[in-house]
């Protein structure tokens, strides 16, 4: 048994799953974990990984075959992140990004034509993509958006910025989101070279120092007429594409906690206190009891989630649940791998801070730890508390 299968969940998945798991731990452990300390002392995103994780087969693998992708289940696309995310936050993120949030809403709401042109080339990572959603002024209210898309005769004048984009500053292409003069809610696909078109880089973060972040900046940006996603009208859109996202968190955020664990094992195995190694006392022990558990706990919840995502049946309260939970599990156990390492806990020699410090912006991400407590209290009692 592998020690953060505790509860035998690898019995739940099919052969093809476990062989993934497998599979992408491998490269994990070959590709990403000797040179990631590095990058993220750096803060430089290693982007000679996007075509790797292309060949890996990690970008869109629930996209059908047909357009590039893998044609996979969900609960292969949710191991695949657990197991990018035991290296590291920030390359979990260019993989969900590229796969929940480019290519996701390209294949659901977009042309027939534009599925064909962009999907095979996001799938092997020949193209890279970014999702324009979050704005300076309006974060968890996207709704209040003040990006505009304005029809003309050649086309659609697009105004505004973005901001926190993963993947902005190597983005090819932009999946983004602004207001009609109906004032509804619009996709377009932007790309990387149309007049107007920016993407400067976001500098001195203490978290995700390995993920390339940056604002996406349109000043009078032409935007074809076959770049509007025909099927992307209404906030609705924009919201699909974020459940798919948090869902691709609820399993990457396990990855991250039980790297931590691991460690914290192993460490307190070799590290001797009073003649003695420091798992053989009672506090280090509960510590990593605790631990075990709850990770155990996330685990069933990711793999239930995973089993209604395949059967078209989770609903978004259902995946808000499952990515708060497991965020904040992962950064309370990499808080507490930390304690149990002491002041090598903070060294680059160990992963525990670059994770710990990942976490935070994870936790905020894709819907804040406390907007995603309220959509939960929305379906609890009924009634909207943020608006």
């Amino acid at each position: 048994m592998a020690p953060t299968d505790f509860y035998q969940i690898q019995d739940l998945l099919t052969p093809e799953q476990r062989l993934i798991a497998k599979t992408v731990r491998a490269f994990t452990d070959q590709e990403i974990k000797p040179i990631i300390d590095d990058f993220a002392q750096r803060a430089e995103f290693p982007v000679h990984l996007v075509k790797k994780f292309g060949n890996l087969g990690v970008f869109g693998p629930t996209i059908p075959e047909e357009y590039g992708g893998g044609g996979l289940d969900y609960i292969s696309y949710g191991l695949m992140c657990q197991e990018i995310e035991r290296g590291d936050s920030g390359m979990r993120s260019t993989v969900s990004v590229q796969g929940s949030l480019v290519m996701w809403p390209i294949y659901a709401f977009g042309s027939e034509e534009q599925k064909r042109k962009y999907l095979p080339g996001l799938a092997t990572g020949e193209r890279l993509g970014c999702f324009g959603l979050t704005e300076p002024d309006f974060g968890s209210n996207p709704a209040g958006m003040k990006t505009t898309i304005v029809k003309t005769e050649e086309g659609y004048l697009l105004n505004g910025s973005k901001i926190w984009i993963s993947n902005a500053p190597f983005a090819d292409l932009a999946v983004v989101w602004g207001r009609n003069e109906a004032g509804r809610v619009q996709g377009v696909i932007v790309e990387r070279g149309m007049k107007g078109f920016s993407t400067p880089e976001i500098h001195n973060k203490w978290s995700l120092r390995a993920s390339a972040t940056g604002e996406l900046v349109f000043d009078k940006v032409l935007i074809p007429f076959e770049n509007v996603l025909p099927d992307a009208m209404g906030l609705k859109a924009p919201l699909q594409c974020l459940d798919k996202a948090r869902y691709g968190i609820t399993w990457g955020a396990l990855g991250a906690a039980m790297d931590c664990y691991e460690t914290a094992v192993k460490y307190a195995a070799e590290r001797i206190q009073f003649d003695k190694p420091i798992g053989a006392f009672q506090l280090t022990q509960k510590k990593l009891a605790e631990m075990l558990t709850e990770i155990t706990k996330g685990q069933l919840l990711a793999w239930r989630l995973g089993t209604l995502m395949n059967e078209g049946k989770a609903t978004t309260s259902q995946i808000s649940m499952g990515k708060r939970n497991n965020v904040e599990m992962a950064l309370n156990v990499a808080r507490e791998a930390r304690q149990i390492l002491g002041a090598m806990g903070i060294s680059g020699d160990y992963p525990l801070m670059r994770h710990m410090m990942n976490l935070e912006s994870v936790i905020t991400y894709e819907g804040t730890h406390d907007i995603h407590l309220l959509i939960l209290g929305a379906e609890i009692t009924g009634i909207q508390a943020f608006k």
